[in-house]
């Protein structure tokens, strides 16, 4: 049953083609949202000029408003980054800071336009760092409007400054994909769930 549709988006530094385990992951986490009833797209956001801001058009060439049509259509928005010195990515800051504008954003009856939509998070990295970038991330797409299921985050991370990455190797960790199994799972129950009983107005 594929009732619902997603949108991952894709927070690598690197632009295409470049080879990206971000962009791997991404992969990974949409087939796992299709596989419940949830296809979609990933957008690489290097890919895109998105500007610095807080609304949701920076105007002259910004490509936000693309996107956000994208995810204002979605059931369920992935975020996916690389850990860069402990941290979310920069772009997926800018993501973040790019969806602060939703607060003001709201329907006739007082709901932000992201209520009822699903969020999880996806992270890779050679360091320590993988809860605090799924909690950083997830409070802030909590605080935009979006719903978290359970398990919302699934992540890889290699040896503390070591030089293998996941797209390095030869399999995909057991752990990692049946991490990214059950998130793509809850987060796609959760979306159905409000779809069917929507948040009271605010």
């Amino acid at each position: 049953m594929s009732d619902l549709t997603s949108l991952v988006l894709v927070c690598t530094l690197k632009p295409s083609p470049a080879e990206s385990s971000s962009m791997l992951l991404g992969r990974q986490v949409l087939d796992e949202l299709a596989a419940h009833g949830a296809p979609g797209e990933v957008v690489r956001v290097a890919d895109h000029t998105v500007k610095f801001g807080v609304s949701t058009d920076e105007g002259d060439g910004d490509e936000w408003p693309d996107i956000r049509a994208k995810m204002l259509a979605s059931d369920v928005l992935a975020v996916v980054t690389p850990i860069w010195m402990g941290q979310p990515a920069s772009l997926s800051k800018v993501v973040m800071e790019r969806l602060d504008a939703e607060i003001s954003e709201t329907d006739d009856e007082g709901r932000m336009l992201t209520f009822g939509k699903v969020a999880l998070v996806g992270v890779v990295g050679n360091e320590d760092g993988a809860h605090h970038v799924v909690a950083e991330l997830l409070q802030a797409l909590n605080d935009t409007g979006f719903s978290v299921a359970a398990n919302a985050g699934t992540y890889w991370v290699g040896e503390a400054m070591g030089s293998v990455d996941y797209q390095d190797l030869d399999e995909t960790p057991e752990k990692t994909a049946s991490t990214t199994r059950t998130s793509a799972a809850n987060a796609v129950h959760l979306a159905r769930s409000l779809k069917a009983a929507p948040y009271p107005p605010s």
